[in-house]
């Protein structure tokens, strides 16, 4: 039997993503979601996931928003304005084959997320991971911090080889929700075909509904409300359990 895991990354993105991602666990099959911690709507987005029976995760941002720790503390990953450079900056910096991050601006960064995250959820997040950005560095640090504090890391979503999840092995399904022509039931479906007989499989969704902050933010927009629609769709548990797929959790690996 494979065993999907599927994830939903971004609470706290903005009020319409906490709503998108709420319907997706409330009414469909997402069991584990990333929590941004220093967003403005992570409290919304807690809040309406309240008594709900997921796995709740931290997924630290760099490149959106003000940072938690003090920008001076950071410079490598704030701009003029003390707030994070964006995923642009990061993406233009890889394509020249640069990694500006600094080890120790990205560990300062990452504890005080994990000590905001303790704050706004009282408890440890049962898994640990970070919003894409193309910096080995960053990743570097959140496999240090989440070694320090006994949290099981996760790798970034782009991964292709040698993954774990804390420490154990597992696999990454290919994402596509960045095509144009992106069809989550496919991609799913392509996604369940190739998946491990005998590993846990990620499976990593950005559900969520839009409103003007996500719209002037986030370059992933409209494939966020088609991954809300697939999620929450009847057809597509029964697709799951005919192929007797088995849903897990990262409590599960």
């Amino acid at each position: 039997m494979k065993r999907l895991l599927l994830r939903a990354d971004d609470l706290g993105y903005s009020e319409a993503v906490n709503y998108g991602i709420a319907k997706t666990v409330r009414e469909g099959l997402i069991r584990s979601v990333g929590l941004m911690p220093t967003m403005p709507a992570a409290r919304h987005g807690l809040a309406l996931l309240e008594g709900m029976d997921i796995c709740l995760g931290q997924h630290t941002d760099i490149c959106i928003g003000r940072p938690a720790a003090d920008p001076a503390l950071i410079p490598s990953l704030v701009d003029e304005t003390g707030m994070f450079k964006s995923s642009r900056v990061y993406r233009a910096a890889h394509a020249r084959g640069e990694d500006f991050v600094r080890l120790e601006d990205a560990l300062t960064e990452t504890e005080a997320q994990y000590a905001l995250y303790l704050d706004l959820v009282g408890e440890k997040p049962r898994y640990f991971g970070g919003h894409a950005v193309a910096s080995e560095t960053f990743f570097q640090a959140l496999h240090i911090v989440a070694d320090r504090h006994g949290l099981k890391n996760c790798p970034p979503s782009f991964a292709k080889s040698g993954v774990s999840i804390g420490g154990k092995p597992a696999c990454i399904c290919a994402m596509h929700s960045m095509d144009p022509d992106y069809d989550p039931m496919r991609c799913l479906q392509e996604a369940v075909a190739a998946a491990s007989e005998t590993l846990p499989n990620v499976y990593i969704c950005h559900p969520g509904y839009l409103d003007d902050f996500i719209l002037r933010h986030s370059s992933l927009t409209v494939n966020r409300t088609r991954e809300v629609e697939m999620l929450c769709s009847p057809a597509v548990r029964r697709w799951l359990e005919e192929q007797e797929v088995q849903l897990i959790t990262y409590d599960d690996v």
